[in-house]
């Protein structure tokens, strides 16, 4: 792949999924600062050492991460020594620390020492994060992971709200098989809008070469583990396949591209100390930084980050077994039972079924996941599992018949190493919030000018124009700010970035963000600059 500059026009790409458009409004960049210039982000969730240690041993080589520089970054978050995903991806997509489960929002509390201290009145504000910048600079952006695009990491760049979970509304309403009950189908919103969507690997593979806008959605929920896809969803493309269509789009663009991608899962299955999930998508990972290293030995000026939010599970090369024998382990010990498994501890799960008979247990781990030897007592566990968590049975089985221990089915604070290609100078120690502000330097943008620009309190900026404003919350699920002046009304639903005046529709930069009181936030809602020029413009005519 090859740098291009065959189009002036802007791309969006978003593929599980992730590939998203740029908008060709007024570049908010640094004075003297080149505009041009690519990033790409690449995040493993949930990933220590330990994890990418053994994924080299299993491949028996050197991998993609290899060839990068590398330093450490810190994990922690306002409130806590370890992190979740949402505040950590909060911190490197806005460059603020936030507290646990807030997506792209202020913190509302800071107690590590150290920090800045807490400014009272931006508690709940929303905060700009660099894909935002970048979109209204004009460059184009993409979001690509093997979650579904809600999750923490990637909506962190691209939602505020203080509830990481707050995303269970199906994109269908509930006649289309969803379970939307206002009958909005955001599947059609995305194709009037311009985008292709698509569902399948040939889908996405065969794309027009021209294509700008780009919504995959390659299953139900996450896409498969790489070691299942074969076997289990043959049609759902991998994460190198979602990069490097999403670089030949988004790279179109002369004014550059932001591009985050997250191998999602390498956390859940170090949540069921799984190491076949672990090594599954972590080189999965490795392909998708393959490809990105690839493009950027191509195209001067192209930034290429990859690190994990956090560590999870305490993996070690070593456990109980090897106490006293550390010192004279083979490889073997480590790499032959993990090389007899063919698929993950969750796709053992589906081919289990519902038939857990001791028969049937002993035939698909020992064909799947290498296990022959099976006690009764863990036979007994496993038929004891719960639904999607299997890997929490299975996964330690395995462990103790490798040479890996595991020390929480939780996450760990320790530091970790963040690999980078494309800059001309060694990194020091990082924090997490530095690495947004090395993105957004690298693109030419001002993160602070571009909150300032976005998320503009409406109960100040709206009074200033003789207008007053109220929240129409008859429907609770699809609340709406209403500014009026004299004859002229506009509605902004919340959340989206629309602005409604009579039978038009202006689309702006940015969204309608309430700092909402249900959180015990002060009720402000916040909106782009661009919604109060619009309406000054208009109540002027």
């Amino acid at each position: 792949m090859r740098c291009q500059t065959l189009s002036r026009k802007t791309s969006r790409i978003v593929l599980q999924t992730a590939l998203t458009e740029a908008a060709t409004s007024p570049a908010k960049a640094i004075p003297g600062q080149p505009a041009q210039g690519n990033v790409i982000v690449l995040m493993t969730d949930g990933t220590g050492a330990a994890h990418t240690t053994i994924t080299r041993w299993y491949k028996g080589g050197p991998l993609a991460l290899d060839r990068m520089y590398y330093s450490l970054v810190r994990t922690h978050s306002a409130e806590s020594l370890i992190t979740d995903s949402a505040p950590a991806a909060t911190a490197f997509a806005t460059g603020y620390k936030s507290n646990d489960q807030y997506v792209g929002i202020y913190p509302a509390e800071i107690t590590l020492p150290g920090l800045p201290p807490l400014k009272e009145d931006w508690k709940y504000r929303p905060l700009a994060t660099v894909l935002e910048a970048a979109k209204a600079a004009g460059k184009s952006v993409g979001l690509v992971a093997t979650s579904n695009i809600q999750h923490a990491s990637p909506a962190a760049y691209s939602a505020h709200v203080p509830d990481r979970g707050d995303f269970n509304e199906i994109a269908l309403p509930a006649g289309r098989g969803g379970q939307r009950k206002d009958g909005e189908d955001l599947i059609r919103v995305l194709q009037d809008r311009g985008y292709t969507f698509i569902e399948t690997r040939d889908q996405l593979l065969n794309l027009p070469r021209q294509t700008r806008r780009v919504w995959g959605l390659f299953a139900e929920d996450d896409l498969a583990y790489d070691f299942d896809r074969p076997h289990l969803a043959p049609t759902q493309p991998s994460l190198a396949e979602m990069t490097q269509k999403a670089i030949e789009i988004l790279s179109r663009n002369p004014k550059g591209f932001f591009l985050f991608v997250e191998a999602s899962k390498v956390d859940w299955a170090s949540h069921g100390n799984d190491p076949i999930g672990v090594i599954s998508d972590l080189l999965a990972f490795d392909g998708a930084v393959a490809s990105a290293l690839d493009f950027a030995k191509t195209c001067p000026r192209t930034l290429v980050l990859a690190f994990s939010d956090h560590g999870n599970g305490g993996m070690s090369l070593g456990n109980r077994k090897t106490d006293k024998s550390y010192s004279k382990l083979p490889l073997a010990a480590l790499v032959n039972p993990l090389k007899k498994a063919k698929l993950t501890g969750e796709g053992v799960e589906i081919k289990l079924g519902d038939d857990l008979s001791e028969a049937n247990i002993r035939s698909v781990l020992a064909e799947f996941y290498g296990i022959d030897d099976l006690t009764a007592e863990e036979v007994a566990a496993v038929q004891k599992r719960k639904k999607r968590f299997l890997n929490d049975q299975i996964g330690p089985m395995l462990s103790r018949r490798s040479a890996i221990g595991w020390t929480t089915h939780g996450h760990g604070g320790e530091d970790l190493t963040v690999y980078y290609y494309g800059l001309n100078r060694p990194l020091p120690l990082l924090d997490n919030t530095d690495l947004a502000k090395l993105c957004a330097r690298h693109l030419g943008l001002d993160l602070e000018r571009s909150r300032r620009d976005l998320f503009l309190a409406a109960d100040e900026a709206f009074p200033a124009l003789g207008a007053t404003v109220a929240i129409d919350d008859s429907d609770p699920a699809n609340r709406v700010l209403v500014v009026t002046k004299g004859p002229k009304t506009a509605r902004l639903p919340f959340s989206k970035n629309v602005l409604l005046i009579g039978d038009r529709e202006y689309r702006l930069q940015g969204l309608t963000v309430p700092a909402d009181r249900a959180y015990g936030g002060r009720g402000r809602v916040y909106v782009p600059r661009q919604a109060v020029e619009i309406f000054r413009h208009l109540v002027r005519k």
